[in-house]
């Protein structure tokens, strides 16, 4: 048998479970941390609940996505051991091919994780499909709600373990606990959940934007203030529907930002074509 005749019969095999996302529909991947308990508390000790050492290796490792994955990703958010990226809405790497998406996304999270901390550390992915810019929103607020839910129990329960309770009485003291029970746990410990750095309470968020920086002019050899584009890092989110705007415009602008490009690339056409 030929070889391409071989390799097309072969490859049936291969692509048979392969999915791909919609043009239409947009797309967030969510990367999670394999055994990052382990790995945070008993392998590196970091500081229970929250160490700024592993928030800069989580935010630091969102940041290296945007940059240089290959994708267009126009937000990530990060929140304990998981990273949520916003793919813009005309991403078409690798035909949207869910393989494709997830093993390049977790391969290159556990890689500069990985060189960051100094050992292994894996991440996993999933490809989350959503069907309009509302449920885009939606899904960023379901994650905020789950990092301040998550922030609340964990102060609660290391506040215990460090009082001298034992993980399983800890864990079982706080079953059917209401929030108003937990902010009183921590109140009567001199503690306020009110006044923790919001970043613990309500995640990180990474997106493009410009900062000014003094330059020098090459002509008239003028010092000036120029505007270059970076990427930015949000520890004090909005909360609730503040927060669903603030999603709601960076959607708008990289819609605005596409439109703005399709009509430069229209006009570089019409300036090329003949005159009748």
């Amino acid at each position: 048998m030929k070889f391409n005749d071989f390799d097309r019969e072969m490859r049936i095999y291969e692509e048979s479970l392969d999915q791909y996302i919609l043009p239409d529909m947009f797309l967030v991947a969510r990367l999670d941390g394999r055994s990052f308990t382990r790995l945070t508390k008993e392998i590196c000790k970091f500081e229970a609940p929250f160490d700024i050492r592993f928030r800069d290796l989580m935010a630091g490792t969102v940041r290296a996505l945007i940059q240089d994955s290959g994708f267009q990703i126009i937000y990530g958010y990060t929140q304990s051991d998981e990273i949520s990226l916003l793919f813009h809405p005309l991403d078409n790497t690798f035909s949207r091919k869910v393989r494709k998406i997830n093993t390049t996304l977790a391969g290159e999270a556990s890689a500069v994780f990985s060189l960051a901390l100094g050992r292994a550390a894996t991440f996993d992915c999933r490809v989350v499909p959503l069907p309009n810019e509302r449920r885009v929103a939606d899904y960023f607020l379901w994650r905020q709600e789950d990092a301040c839910r998550n922030s609340l129990n964990s102060h609660c329960y290391w506040t215990l373990r460090k009082d001298g309770v034992s993980a399983r009485k800890a864990s079982s003291q706080m079953e059917g606990m209401s929030v108003a029970d937990k902010n009183e746990l921590l109140f009567t410990r001199g503690m306020n959940f009110n006044d923790f750095p919001l970043w613990q309470k309500r995640g990180i968020g990474v997106k493009a934007g410009a900062v000014e920086k003094e330059g020098l002019n090459p002509v008239t050899r003028e010092t000036v203030m120029t505007q270059r584009r970076t990427l930015l890092q949000d520890e004090n989110l909005p909360l609730g529907e503040e927060y669903r705007a603030y999603i709601l415009n960076i959607l708008k602008k990289a819609n605005v930002a596409s439109a703005a490009a399709d009509r430069k690339e229209l006009q570089a056409v019409s300036v090329k074509l003949p005159q009748v």
